[in-house]
């Protein structure tokens, strides 16, 4: 029997996700559990395993197509026989169909990296829909007569005789079609973002695929100078203007900047520090076996001095809840880091991150970062956060007056750490400094309050015999 396996929600009330690679084509058998596509969501790419074994008759959303929760968006044949379910290819300007009550996957099906990679088609055949009401039964034709049996009569069809289901006839590519380049997802959206026809382009990757460095260098080759010109995916040469699609993260990030901005008063503190000590203190961390292999940055000692401020103050780690008009005080941490990724501005949050010693601290930060930057961080590392920490220095900026994350009391925001003239003891020496700018919700958080947190993290950065003392 042919089935439709409908867009589920995979968390946090979702309502539409783009397509970003099918691992499966039509005729090909699956499993139960395998992976079939690739999604992703205003959160995060999230592989999406088959819920029946069978054979894939039908690919009913095509790649980079944005789909809405509850429309269909591939048929398997299941094997089980019967009369086969209408499959209809996936249309945005029509209403989308009630979400029937689909599994939520969030954790469900394979890890990521445990399955192969099927290499990508150079054209996707589609199939034909299926009828919507099954065709009359023909009628039964008689056997050929043989010299010494006589002919038999015409029988017709018994009415509860169920039809075969119609055949499925792969629609072939057009011949013009130009061929599809082989290239990663992320790769397709950096080549979007910077107006790169991929089909121009000789990748330099495994088996001919283009690779960010292909794409990058044929940027760099479109800079004025250099005579050379790149043809836009519409077929028009750079130099004009560029339309990019606002989805997935982007389009999350730009409703939940413009919600905080205009639901939540903020107000932006500084503190410019020396952090000379914290310094000495990272490069004293590193030579220490506990934490031989994970990654120790100043962010580390920002995050502990931001754990410890909070444990100190409370409110802080809180929450307006605007239909209840109450303020939700949280008394564990789920500590945000801001990650610039491929696909955009997420921030992962560590749970409980007050309960972890400092090596456990430094290498789920490691693990959250990479995770995050690979595209693989899942809807539940990026949700729940309480307090959020944004590292704008390692992009050579001394501060900022950065926005809450939504449903967020406090986020801090920590500069570059260069060599600057400061006064030690009476004498000019030149010290390692940068600035801190905290942001906080009016609503919940008055500038005595505001202030106490950053002073208190300022000290402790500045003398982490302080950060001991209080931790």
């Amino acid at each position: 029997m042919n089935k439709e396996f409908r867009l589920p929600d995979v968390g946090e009330g979702l309502t539409e996700a783009d397509i970003v690679s099918w691992k499966v084509k039509p005729g090909d058998t699956v499993k139960v559990n395998q992976v079939i596509v690739e999604i992703e969501t205003a959160k995060a790419v999230v592989e999406l395993p088959s819920p029946w074994d069978g054979t894939v008759t039908g690919l009913l959303a095509e790649e980079g197509q944005t789909i809405d929760v509850g429309i269909p968006i591939i048929t398997i044949d299941d094997g089980q026989g019967g009369v086969p379910e209408p499959a209809k290819p996936a249309k945005q300007d029509e209403p989308a169909a009630p979400p029937t009550r689909t599994p939520v996957l969030v954790g469900y099906g394979v890890k990521p990296g445990s399955t192969a990679r099927r290499p990508r088609k150079t054209g996707v055949t589609r199939p034909a829909s299926y009828p919507s009401t099954p065709s009359a039964p023909p009628a039964v034709r008689p056997p050929t007569p043989t010299p010494t049996q006589a002919p038999a009569p015409t029988v017709a069809a018994p009415a509860s005789v169920v039809p075969a289901p119609a055949p499925v006839v792969p629609v072939p590519a057009p011949a013009d079609q130009p061929a599809r380049a082989l290239a990663k997802p992320p790769v397709r959206r950096l080549a979007r973002d910077l107006g790169i026809d991929l089909t121009t382009l000789t990748g330099t990757g495994p088996q001919g695929s283009v690779t960010r460095e292909d794409v990058q260098q044929a940027a760099r080759s479109d800079e004025p100078g250099t005579g050379a010109t790149v043809v836009m995916a519409n077929g028009v040469s750079s130099g004009g203007e560029e339309r990019i699609p606002v989805r997935g993260v982007r389009k999350h990030t730009a409703a939940a900047m413009v919600s905080s901005a205009f639901t939540a008063p903020h107000v932006t503190e500084f503190l410019q520090i020396d952090i000379t000590e914290t310094m000495a203190a990272v490069r004293r961390v590193r030579e220490l076996p506990e934490f031989a292999d994970v990654k120790v940055s100043p962010l580390l000692f920002i995050a502990k001095a931001l754990l410890v401020a909070t444990a100190r103050n409370p409110m802080i780690n809180s929450a307006w809840d605007e239909a209840a008009q109450e303020i939700v005080v949280k008394h564990y941490v789920n500590l945000g880091i801001a990650v610039a990724s491929e696909r955009g501005l997420l921030v992962p949050n560590v749970k409980n991150a007050e309960s972890l010693s400092l090596a456990g601290l430094a290498s789920a930060l490691d693990t959250l970062a990479s995770t995050a930057r690979a595209g693989k961080a899942t809807p539940a590392d990026l949700s729940g956060g309480t307090v959020t920490i944004t590292n704008v220095g390692v992009f050579g900026v001394d501060s900022g007056t950065p926005i809450l994350t939504p449903g967020e009391a406090a986020i801090l925001a920590f500069g570059q750490v260069r060599d600057a003239p400061w006064v030690v003891n009476g004498e000019l020496a030149v010290r390692k400094v940068t600035t801190l700018s905290l942001s906080f919700d009016h609503r919940i958080v008055d500038g005595q309050l505001g202030s106490a947190v950053l002073r208190d993290i300022g000290a402790m950065l500045t003398d982490p015999m302080r950060l001991l003392a209080w931790s």
